[in-house]
C-alpha cells in the first residue's frame, strides 16, 4: 500500500466542484482511494474515519486543500496524484475561461447587479453566514451545505420568507431554475410542470418520469430535506407552492417528499386549498383521502405522480408510453425461483427510490427490513446484515461516514451485492443507476464485473438469480441512457422502466401462488 498526501495552503473549490473531482479521482486507474477536500473537522473525521490520518492532515485548516491518494505502490501513487493535479489544473483553466471570480457576495452583487440567485456551497461552518448575506442582498438561494443547525435553518427561512424569497436548503440537492439544472438534477425539457421537493433523487425521478411521458419542468424547487420536519414546518415548501401558483408559466404542480410530519402535512394540505392551479402530491407513504380532500391529486407512486401530472397539463394520453409491466416476465421469473427463493435484497443509491421500493414491497409482505425504516421493529439490527426483504439506502449516512456517497464511489454497494448474491434465499435483487452531474461517469459499467460474477455463481450452483436494474436519467443525459440500458440487458439484467416499476417487478416476482396487480 502506497498513500500520498499533499496539502494545498489557502486553496479553496466549493464542495460541488470537490464532488465532481473526487468522482474523476477515484476512477483513475489504480487508485484505491482518493480523498479531495477542503481541510474542515468533519473531512478531518471522514479521513480519521477510513485510517488516512497523518500530522500534515491534522494542521490543514478549513481553507486548505487536502489531496490524499491510495494505490498498491509508490510508482501508482505519484501517477495517480499527477492525474489528479491535472483534473485540479483543468477545472482551473475552464473557470478561468469562463467564470469572473469575486471573493465575497457583496463585491458580486456589485459586479453583476442584474443577478437575483446565489448557490452556496461552502463548508457548513460558514454556510449560515453566507446564505444570510445572500438573503440580504435579495438573492434568492440554494444551499447545498449541510451540518448547518435547525435553528439557523427556520432562521434563515423565516428571513427568506419576509422578504419574498426562496430558501432552498440547507442540504438541497437538486433544483432546476429557469430551465437551467443545479447540482444532482438531470437534463429535462421545459414545460408547464412545476415541482416543489423535499427530495432530491424523488424529485429527479418524477422530472425524468414527465420528461418521458412528453411533458416538462417550468420549476424545480428543492427544500432540503429537513423542510417538513415539525422544527421547519414546511416554511420552504409552502413559499414553493405559491410561487408556482403565481408563475404564470406554471399550469401544474406537483409536491414530493418522503413522509411528512403529520402537522407539517396538514399546513401542506390546507395550502394546497388556496391554490389555483392543480396540485399533485407524491408523499410516500401519504394519506389518499386528506389528499383528495384538499383538492389535490393523490399519486401513490412516483410514476402516477408523473402521469397525473402530464395529463393535467394537456398530453395527450394516446401519445404516452405509459410502460406497463412485463406480466409474462414476471410469470416466467415466478417459473424459474426455486420455494426457498422469497427475497428480495433492494440496493439503492436514491434514498427515495430506496423507499418507493420498499413501501411496494410492505403493500404485500409485512417482513421488510431496512436501515431508513420507520417502523422501529424492521430497522436493521445490523446495516452489514440483511433480513429477509431488506433495502438498503447506500446514501444514508451510516454508509457514507467515512466514505464518498454511492453515487459517486459504489465499492460499498458492489461489494454488498456480491454477498446477496451468495444468499440462496434471495430470488430478487433490484438496483438504481443515477445519471447526471456529480455521479459516476459509468454507473453500469463499474457495476458489470459483479454482476457477471454473480450470474456465474447463481449458475454453478443451479439457481436462477434475478436482477433488475433501473437507469434513472434521460435522453439529454450525459452518459446516454440507451447506452447504459444497453449494458444491462447485455449483461442478462432485467431493465425497469421506471422507479415504479422496478419495485413493481421485484415485489411481484417473488410472490408465491398469488396474482400480481
Amino acid at each position: 500500500m502506497s498513500i500520498k498526501v499533499v496539502i494545498k495552503r489557502n486553496t479553496y473549490f466549493d464542495s460541488v466542484s470537490l464532488m465532481s473531482l473526487s468522482t474523476k479521482a477515484n476512477q483513475i486507474e489504480g487508485v484505491e482511494q482518493a480523498i479531495i477536500g477542503m481541510g474542515t473537522e468533519m473531512n478531518k473525521g471522514v479521513i480519521r474515519n477510513v485510517g488516512l490520518m497523518t500530522s500534515e492532515v491534522e494542521e490543514a485548516t478549513a481553507g486548505d486543500l487536502m489531496i490524499i491518494v491510495k494505490t498498491a505502490n509508490a510508482e501508482q501513487t505519484e501517477s495517480a496524484y499527477l492525474a489528479v493535479e491535472e483534473l485540479l489544473t483543468n477545472k482551473n483553466s475552464a473557470q478561468a475561461k469562463s467564470d469572473i471570480k469575486y471573493a465575497t457576495i457583496d463585491s458580486a452583487v456589485q459586479g453583476i447587479p442584474d443577478a437575483n440567485f446565489a448557490v452556496i456551497s461552502v463548508n457548513g461552518a460558514f454556510a449560515v453566514r453566507e446564505a444570510r448575506k445572500a438573503l440580504e442582498n435579495n438573492l434568492h438561494v440554494m444551499l447545498f451545505s449541510d451540518n448547518v443547525s435547525v435553528e439557523d435553518e427556520v432562521e434563515l427561512k423565516t428571513l427568506a420568507h419576509e422578504k419574498g424569497l426562496l430558501m432552498m436548503g440547507p442540504d438541497c440537492g437538486t433544483a432546476i431554475i429557469g430551465n437551467t439544472g443545479l447540482c444532482f438534477a438531470n437534463a429535462v425539457r421545459k414545460g408547464s410542470i412545476g415541482i416543489v421537493a423535499a427530495s432530491g433523487t424523488g424529485s429527479q425521478e418524477v422530472s425524468v418520469r414527465i420528461h418521458d411521458f412528453g411533458g416538462g419542468i417550468t420549476q424545480l424547487i428543492g427544500t432540503g430535506g429537513r423542510d417538513l420536519s415539525k422544527e421547519v414546518g414546511g416554511i420552504m415548501m409552502l413559499d414553493g407552492i405559491k410561487a408556482l401558483d403565481a408563475d404564470e408559466a406554471t399550469k401544474v404542480i406537483v409536491l414530493v417528499s418522503k413522509p411528512p410530519e403529520a402537522s407539517v402535512e396538514k399546513k401542506v394540505l390546507a395550502q394546497i386549498k388556496e391554490c389555483s392551479k392543480p396540485v399533485v402530491v407524491y408523499f410516500i407513504g401519504g394519506n389518499e383521502e386528506a389528499v383528495v380532500a384538499a383538492g389535490g391529486q393523490f399519486a401513490k407512486t412516483s410514476k402516477e405522480a408523473a402521469l397525473k401530472a402530464v395529463l393535467l397539463a394537456g398530453i395527450d394520453e394516446a401519445s404516452i408510453n405509459k410502460r406497463a409491466l412485463n406480466l409474462p416476465l414476471i410469470e416466467e421469473v415466478r417459473a424459474k425461483l426455486s420455494p426457498e427463493q422469497k427475497y428480495i435484497r433492494g440496493l439503492f443509491c436514491g434514498g427515495t427510490l430506496c423507499d418507493e421500493s420498499m413501501y411496494l414491497a410492505m403493500e404485500k409482505f409485512y417482513n421488510v427490513y431496512s436501515n431508513i425504516q420507520k417502523k422501529p421493529d424492521f430497522l436493521l439490527k445490523d446495516i452489514s446484515v440483511s433480513q429477509e426483504h431488506t433495502f438498503i439506502d447506500f446514501g444514508d449516512d451510516d454508509f457514507t461516514n467515512g466514505k464518498p456517497h454511492p453515487m459517486i464511489d459504489p465499492s460499498s454497494r458492489i461489494e454488498r451485492f456480491l454477498q446477496e448474491a451468495k444468499d440462496p434465499s434471495v430470488g430478487v435483487i433490484v438496483m438504481d443507476f443515477v445519471l447526471g452531474f456529480g455521479s459516476h461517469e459509468d454507473p453500469v459499467g463499474v457495476m458489470l464485473p459483479a454482476i457477471m460474477e454473480a450470474k456465474q455463481l447463481a449458475e454453478k450452483e443451479g439457481r436462477h438469480l434475478e436482477i433488475i436494474g433501473y437507469v434513472l436519467g434521460t435522453d439529454l443525459d450525459t452518459p446516454n441512457i440507451d447506452e447504459q440500458v444497453k449494458k444491462l440487458v447485455d449483461a442478462g439484467v432485467t431493465h425497469a422502466s421506471s422507479s415504479t416499476n422496478a419495485g413493481l417487478l421485484a415485489r411481484e416476482m417473488v410472490l408465491k401462488g398469488e396474482n400480481h396487480e
